[in-house]
């Protein structure tokens, strides 16, 4: 959005945002279907039931401010639908052969968005010391990024600054403290955008308000909670064949917070896009094998694929202190959960069958090497009662009550499998709580028993096991469960030395065996991300980490 020095350029501002607000918001829907203003402008319609907080990519935590900041901005690299790491801002690399030295060659034909932190208003060419300034900015104690880790790994000069240095103008060099395979990755996050430090210096802590980035999209308009407007960069610098990216004219967010009033303006025709699916509507919307109801066959086209996205229930293993005499210590206990309700009809009942029963480890299916749903637990009654049996308590006799930390929009799944659980002689009691108040307690280590999941950040199972190195213990570490394991610490750094993908994803598996046979995790489904255009909307695109792409996003004429 465009910030002017003088009070006669604020007006012209203002009034041009107001007016195209009123083009949006009483905009027709043309008889082809596409939303389109008085110029035939070709906008793209969605909803946001998550707030976005802010448009500075070092805040870009959650998916409503990834999806946003992702038109706005671009980072070296970036993942395909396939999640293989492909050029972005950097056209090439180097990495050394020990792993620790990472060269990135800059494309030349890159500028920022057009703004007044700029002379003349006009952006400057994107350069390598762009990402020493952004990637340092990330990691400044005073904005408290919750992206900072991503730079752990990097290694820090005497002065205690990161190791990033621009060679010149085209070339950039990262020296990592220790080899961590899966940094090529890391640099494809958002967090790691590249950034002007003019329109810092311009805007200060309001960048959130007036990000400058090298995106397809440019903001033009945001009344919080009421509105976002993004317009078509013009001088993008990606193309497809011969036509400049995007070729949407503008985006339109909404921010409807109750997912059934959203979800009756896309049926409406007034949003052009809809995001997963909800309890409220999901009958209405697919069969229960999760197919689109024959109804709308000729209205919308539903795009789905594997969510790197598990689904479980966590057991805190550390619990000497405060829960001495905690059943789920038992490992056989923990296995006859696992074993004691059936993940595929509580997907068919409670799903309409989106997701996949999490019948192997906690590395979901989607991830690159993990492509089997094999080797952990399927429903087996009868085994459930033997090893309750085996624990000491046959039938479930004596066996204390266990209480489950869960929030409102997944007490149905609890219910169940409390309802499952029952049936082996396992009492289950639930709690609801707000997510905020269960993620506290995970942290703390006051959670014996909680349901959560875990999202992929990069493609790599790295992302994933780290969640059981003992080093990574809660509350500094994703380690919620605290779990502790000898062997599988030995493996994972093992693998953090293999620069060999092979090698590394071999490792992986034995890690995610240990996981399965100790079982700190109730293992529930991995999900699957789920998309709905109208026929009119052409080139939307899916891919595991459920980014969203909107660059070759089109609508018929």
């Amino acid at each position: 959005m465009r910030v002017c020095r003088t009070d006669l350029q604020m007006c012209f501002v203002a009034l041009s945002a107001l007016l195209l607000l009123i083009v949006f918001s009483f905009g027709c829907v043309s008889c082809a279907g596409g939303f389109r203003d008085h110029e035939n402008m070709t906008v793209f319609r969605y909803n946001e039931a998550g707030n976005i907080t802010s448009l500075d990519p070092v805040y870009a935590r959650n998916q409503s401010n990834i999806w946003a900041v992702s038109q706005l901005f671009n980072s070296l690299v970036e993942l395909d639908n396939e999640l293989n790491v492909v050029p972005a801002i950097a056209y090439n690399w180097n990495i050394s052969d020990d792993g620790l030295v990472y060269t990135f060659f800059l494309r030349s034909d890159i500028y920022f968005h057009d703004n007044p932190c700029f002379q003349d208003n006009k952006g400057r060419r994107v350069v390598a010391s762009d990402f020493v300034y952004s990637l340092s900015r990330l990691v400044d104690p005073s904005l408290n990024s919750p992206g900072s880790w991503v730079m752990h790994a990097i290694a820090r000069k005497d002065d205690g600054t990161l190791n990033i240095s621009a060679q010149n103008d085209t070339t950039l060099m990262f020296r990592l403290s220790e080899a961590f395979p899966p940094f090529l990755g890391l640099l494809s996050m958002a967090y790691c955008s590249a950034i002007p430090h003019e329109a810092i210096d311009k805007y200060g802590n309001d960048f959130r308000k007036y990000p400058v980035g090298t995106g397809p999209f440019r903001l033009q308009y945001w009344k919080e909670g009421v509105k976002l407007v993004l317009r078509k960069n013009d001088a993008y610098f990606e193309f497809d064949g011969e036509d400049r990216l995007p070729y949407l004219d503008a985006v339109a967010i909404n921010f409807i917070i109750d997912r059934q009033t959203a979800f009756l303006e896309f049926v409406k025709g007034n949003l052009d896009f809809l995001s997963s699916v909800d309890a409220s509507y999901k009958d209405e919307l697919l069969t229960p094998d999760g197919e689109l109801q024959p109804r709308y066959h000729d209205r919308f086209k539903k795009i789905s694929m594997p969510f790197l996205n598990t689904e479980y229930l966590g057991i805190l293993m550390d619990t000497n202190s405060l829960y001495p005499d905690w059943p789920l210590r038992s490992i056989k206990i923990r296995q006859a959960i696992n074993y004691g309700f059936d993940r595929v009809k509580m997907l068919t009942f409670l799903r309409n069958n989106i997701g996949v029963p999490a019948h192997a480890g906690f590395v979901p299916v989607g991830m690159p090497g993990f492509t089997n749903n094999e080797g952990g637990y399927h429903y087996n009654a009868d085994k459930a009662r033997q090893l309750l049996s085996e624990a000491g308590f046959p039938g479930g006799t004596g066996l204390p009550s266990i209480t489950l930390h869960t929030n409102q929009a997944y007490q149905d799944i609890a219910q169940y499998i409390q309802h499952e659980l029952a049936r082996i002689g396992v009492r289950l009691q639930i709690d609801v709580m707000p997510p905020a108040t269960i993620r506290e307690m995970m942290a703390k280590g006051e959670a014996s028993f909680f349901r959560a999941s875990w999202i992929a950040d990069y493609p790599d199972a790295e992302n994933y096991l780290a969640l059981f190195y003992s080093k990574n213990h809660a509350p500094a570490g994703p380690n919620y469960t605290r779990f502790t394991n000898l062997s599988f610490d030995q493996l994972y750094e093992q693998a953090m030395s293999v620069t060999n993908d092979s090698l590394r994803h071999s490792l992986y598996h034995e890690m995610d065996r240990i996981i399965i046979a100790e079982a700190p995790v109730v293992f529930l489904y991995y999900d699957q991300s789920v998309r709905f255009v109208p026929t009119y909307v052409n080139g939307m695109s899916n891919n595991p980490l459920n980014h969203l792409d909107l660059r070759k996003v089109s609508i018929s004429q």
